[in-house]
């Protein structure tokens, strides 16, 4: 079959990322879909293909955590010819609970995963988006310092003390790395909406029993694994109505990704189904430029691909 188009998932071989993938494949089978992730054990494109009787799915390995495989993953797609992107979603994310974890390029892990690999996946994939082409990222409502969410409050220094801590910052607990990488994924968000990217940040809002906490202690896991999801109605009540099934958030990420109603939307943040103000951090201009810079001037490897990337196209 000849596709019109192509959207990429990451993270789309479980959970959020898997329910996105199989909505757009089911109300899209003209566009090939790829998901991407460290690895497919659970066979998740076979098992979209087989739910939907189609072969519109296919899965190409990516390891945000390793600038050269991200390149591999993108001179393979481009090595393919497919056709135009026409929704990139970049929704894997990492949590690491414990001490300060760093990639083998020196980079903080959750900072690496969560927002580094995702820029360099952009930029090397921006050639090949179709024109008005839609960038979803998926953020938290954790980024905002001002909500009650269970977690450490979000912090952006610059983008240098996030890739690479200082001493005090070095002794954050994992959980505040975490909602200060999707602060930065919104930061990164508006700094591409402005440069004239059609980009949108996502919270899916509490899912409990998704593979989120698969780095945490074991009871927590636990707790998270099995407990929580059968308190789901309760914790609507309790703590805030922005938690859902994976089923439902991931019907909510194919909306942004493709859905004609919010066509033409960006720089906008949504919690679920719903348009909300971000944090207040995240609409420092100060902070989105000095994030801006701070990546591109990592990623790029050379003045030529240096240009490229502030050029965007």
């Amino acid at each position: 079959m000849t596709y019109t188009g192509t959207v990429i998932v990451t993270g789309g071989t479980i959970n959020l990322g898997y329910h996105a993938a199989l909505h757009i494949a089911r109300e899209h089978p003209e566009y090939l879909v790829i998901i991407s992730s460290r690895s497919d054990r659970e066979h998740a494109a076979d098992t979209i293909n087989k739910t939907l009787g189609q072969k519109n799915t296919i899965f190409m390995q990516l390891d945000l955590a390793d600038t050269s495989n991200i390149r591999a993953y993108v001179k393979e797609f481009t090595s393919q010819n497919q056709p135009p992107i026409r929704a990139l979603l970049l929704n894997a994310g990492l949590q690491f609970p414990g001490r300060l974890q760093k990639t083998p390029e020196g980079i903080e892990s959750t900072f690496a995963v969560n927002h580094v690999g995702h820029a360099l996946l952009f930029h090397l994939l921006c050639p090949h988006l179709a024109p008005q082409a839609r960038v979803v990222v998926t953020s938290s409502g954790t980024h905002d310092a001002g909500r009650r969410t269970g977690l450490p409050p979000a912090v952006y220094t610059t983008g240098e003390e996030m890739a690479r801590p200082l001493p005090s910052a070095a002794a954050w607990p994992g959980r505040k790395r975490y909602a200060s990488s999707k602060l930065a994924n919104v930061l990164w968000t508006y700094a591409l909406a402005r440069r004239g990217i059609s980009a949108t940040a996502f919270d899916p809002g509490l899912m409990p029993g998704t593979g989120l906490a698969r780095e945490a202690h074991p009871a927590l896991r636990f707790l998270w694994m099995y407990v929580l999801p059968l308190l789901m109605p309760l914790l609507r009540v309790v703590v805030e109505d922005n938690i859902h099934t994976p089923q439902d958030s991931g019907a909510s990420l194919a909306r942004l990704a493709l859905g004609a109603d919010v066509e033409g939307l960006s720089g906008r943040y949504f919690a679920g189904r719903r348009e909300i103000p971000s944090s207040a951090d995240s609409y420092d201009e100060a902070k989105q430029e000095d994030l801006w810079r701070w990546t591109v001037g990592y990623l790029a490897r050379d003045g030529e691909e240096r240009a490229r990337f502030e050029a965007l196209r």
